[in-house]
């Protein structure tokens, strides 16, 4: 099974949060664990935004921001290209999507068309795993 993590998902790999133990297990079960290239601008705007809101927690940050780099090269990574914008509009207008959203979801679908096997998305947004199971996905 190839688990993909949209960036809430992928976050909780780094931070003690909700769900971070469930995402622990979910990655040592999966036989590969892939992400948008998109995740590491959107991880990196949560966690310093953190660091802002709450001081105390900058060493933890860095701390995450470190790990990420660490882990990154262990991930699939898809690339954005045209092909993968344009399916994301479309599911832009038909979930009625946030524009990142809808390329998470397009990046989650083109990893399981490439593959050409089962994707667990791995996601925290109640809307974005509803458009993820209409398209046929398992989500955590």
């Amino acid at each position: 099974m190839i688990l993909f993590c949209d960036t809430s998902a992928l976050l909780k790999l780094y931070v003690v949060e909700v769900g971070s133990e469930a995402m622990k297990l979910r990655v040592s079960e999966a036989e590969a664990v892939a992400v948008c290239r998109i995740a590491w601008t959107e991880a990196h705007a949560a966690l310093s935004r953190r660091a802002r809101e709450v001081p105390d927690d900058a060493a933890l940050i860095e701390h995450a921001k470190t790990a990420l780099a660490t882990d990154w090269p262990r991930f699939v990574v898809l690339e954005v290209d045209q092909p993968l914008v344009e399916l994301a509009g479309e599911y832009a207008d038909t979930f009625a999507l946030r524009g990142y959203d809808s390329i998470q979801l397009a990046a989650a679908f083109e990893v399981g068309h490439i593959a050409q096997t089962p994707v667990l998305f791995a996601c925290f947004d109640s809307r974005l795993n509803k458009a993820a199971q209409t398209l046929g996905m398992s989500c955590l």
